[in-house]
């Protein structure tokens, strides 16, 4: 677990399932998903075939929760594009549009590459988003991340195409512009 004044991310417990449902499977047209990767469908799903998948969301270390003043809203993980090599590649959802462009996913992020790079031993960290999601792309710059990939007019979402961005920062950034 991780704190940053009121923002807290920690694992996943069974106490938290009820409110990951309400926030990601609910509705089949939840606002967070106009920019969570808009391109591929979400679909609503019943509490009862959720909470069936308990196992995979408690206790995974890839999966961690985000809290605001003791209420989960959102998520942070990270995957492997390549484990052998150490690529791994990370993502969040805060789900609640009240809550975005305040820097709360700026510092929930800051806490998570902190977590990775002190847990694991990675070179980079990165993640890929898409061109229609500016609030995203500052928030790697923020962080200090480099564009490292932009894959043109390949996704296609409301009759228009956007770019693929892949952004990346390496540990000796990271440690330069946070003095670990």
């Amino acid at each position: 677990m991780y704190t940053d004044q009121e923002l807290t991310i920690r694992p996943i417990t069974e106490q938290d399932m009820e409110r990951l449902w309400e926030l990601i499977y609910k509705d089949e047209q939840p606002e967070w998903k106009k920019w969570d990767a808009p391109y591929y469908p979400h679909r609503a799903i019943p509490y009862e075939q959720f909470i069936q998948t308990n196992q995979d969301w408690i206790g995974d270390e890839s999966f961690w929760v985000i809290e605001v003043s003791g209420v989960v809203r959102g998520i942070i993980s990270y995957y492997w594009e390549h484990e052998p090599s150490k690529w791994l590649e990370m993502g969040i959802i805060l789900h609640e549009g009240h809550l975005w462009g305040k820097g709360i996913g700026t510092r929930a992020l800051k806490l998570w590459i902190a977590h990775l790079f002190h847990t694991m031993p990675l070179v980079r960290v990165g993640f890929s988003t898409w061109s229609g999601n500016e609030r995203m792309i500052r928030v790697g710059e923020k962080l200090g991340m480099q564009l490292e990939a932009r894959i043109r007019k390949v996704r296609y979402y409301e009759g228009h195409y956007y770019d693929s961005i892949r952004m990346g920062l390496l540990r000796e950034e990271w440690e330069a512009l946070n003095n670990d």
